[in-house]
């Protein structure tokens, strides 16, 4: 005979300990931020506006590793072997290709975006160290050309700003086709940062929103854009190197079709590339990561027999001497900062946190560069605000910068061996994830293996 079982009586909720009670737990999904930005946009009706690049966690140069000299690789003495960091860029066809000290220039930001003074020292800190500034969209400025020893002439969609005294005036020109933050989209200059001086340069009504154009007015395809670098080859007497750059996204076919229209340089921006300001669902969304890009744009280069002869500038979250070496391991000659430089001019400065607080976000994460009102003076247009910022002195900053980047590269170079850092290859290189490796066409890392690579 069996005994009957008799179920135990549920403690009431009263008597539960507090530690039974769940702890709250939030969607992977719908995660704080995403909740934030349904119930923005359903208070508002428009979509989310800022500036800078990516903030997703994408792979990047930090799933790369070195693989330092040992018995099998003899490394160079730091402080009696030279690392020669030198590099021409635009010796294909222009009869006076430019010459830099470091492989690491500083990309185009516009004055309109950027303030004056930011614009200074962009090419006060450059010239220091022997390198080069870019202009952006919206045209030259005096005190930009007259303290940049090499400056890059940006010829935007828009052509605001564009005339052919300024492309003369210039040290190469840089046709942009895209931009790695928006590639396929156009640029935005809201009305706050329309001064008057800004609005006389672009041809534009003072304080009211700009839009860039997402394609030049005059092309529709690589045959036109050919004509198009022959046409600006005729306005300089063939004198000044012909830049192409383009946002990551077919970088195989971009680059072989930027080599065939006669390109000198092309340059290649990836996601994590900033932008003074477009849509957030647009930087999050479209275009490649840089670490994604670099090896397809090589693969162009090398099929063509133009690796080296035609010279590849790439962009996209370069933060430190490690993320150039990597870069120039994958095959690029040279590489271009934005967002960093202007952290080190004084952007998100941790000693303005009060100031930032004032504007609803925190140094580090401030990116409505659009608004006008960076207490740093530097993504503004207020006179007031743009004071603040010293040029001689944020200059030197990014000079200081700029040499630390270059002995970084330095440091990696010499222990790999190579007595210049363009010797560095991909044979200096492992992977930590499947995805670098793939995306990088390097040794997953202790493997020989390759994804994707034979078959596999």
């Amino acid at each position: 005979m069996t005994a009957s079982l008799k179920p135990m009586p549920a403690a009431p909720l009263s008597d539960m300990p507090a530690t039974a009670q769940t702890t709250p737990r939030f969607s992977a999904t719908f995660d704080p931020h995403t909740i934030s930005e349904i119930q923005r946009a359903a208070a508002t009706g428009i979509y989310d506006i800022r500036g800078g690049g990516a903030k997703r966690k994408l792979p990047h140069f930090d799933d790369l590793l070195f693989l330092g000299a040992s018995i099998s690789r003899y490394p160079l003495e730091g402080y009696r072997e030279k690392c020669g960091t030198d590099v021409v860029l635009g010796a294909r066809f222009a009869k006076k290709p430019i010459h830099l000290k470091i492989p690491i220039t500083i990309a185009g930001m516009s004055f309109g975006a950027l303030s004056g003074p930011a614009k200074e020292a962009l090419g006060r800190g450059a010239t220091i160290v022997g390198t080069s500034t870019t202009t952006g969209d919206g045209g030259m400025t005096p005190e930009e050309r007259g303290h940049s020893q090499t400056l890059i002439y940006q010829y935007l969609p828009s052509r605001y700003g564009m005339n052919p005294d300024d492309l003369r005036k210039a040290d190469a020109i840089e046709i942009v086709i895209g931009q790695g933050a928006k590639p396929g989209g156009g640029g935005m200059l809201l009305g706050q940062k329309i001064s008057p001086r800004v609005a006389r340069m672009r041809n534009l009504p003072e304080g009211i929103d700009q839009r860039s154009a997402c394609r030049h007015p005059d092309w529709t395809g690589p045959d036109d854009l050919e004509i198009k670098i022959e046409e600006l080859r005729e306005i300089t007497d063939w004198e000044k190197p012909i830049y192409v750059k383009v946002g990551a996204s077919r970088p195989y076919y971009d680059t072989a079709l930027a080599v065939k229209s006669g390109a000198d340089v092309v340059v290649l921006d990836g996601m994590q590339g900033g932008t003074a300001a477009t849509q957030e669902v647009f930087i999050e969304n479209v275009g490649l990561p840089i670490l994604a890009a670099i090896r397809p744009a090589v693969q162009a280069l090398q099929d063509l027999g133009m690796h080296r002869k035609v010279q590849l500038i790439v962009s996209g979250g370069i933060r430190t001497g490690a993320d150039v070496a990597k870069a120039l391991a994958l095959g690029a000659d040279a590489v271009a900062i934005g967002t960093a430089a202007l952290i080190a001019l004084g952007d998100n400065d941790p000693r303005l946190e009060a100031e930032y607080a004032k504007l609803g976000t925190t140094a580090g994460a401030y990116d409505d560069w659009h608004e006008g009102r960076d207490p740093a003076g530097i993504t503004t247009q207020d006179p007031e605000l743009a004071a603040r910022l010293d040029p001689l002195k944020a200059g030197r900053r990014l000079a200081n910068y700029l040499s630390v980047l270059a002995l970084e590269t330095q440091t990696i170079a010499r222990a790999c061996g190579k007595s210049h850092v363009h010797n560095l290859e991909p044979e200096d290189l492992v992977a930590l994830t499947v995805e670098a490796a793939a995306m990088a066409r390097v040794p997953l890392a202790g493997t020989n293996w390759i994804p994707g690579s034979a078959g596999f």
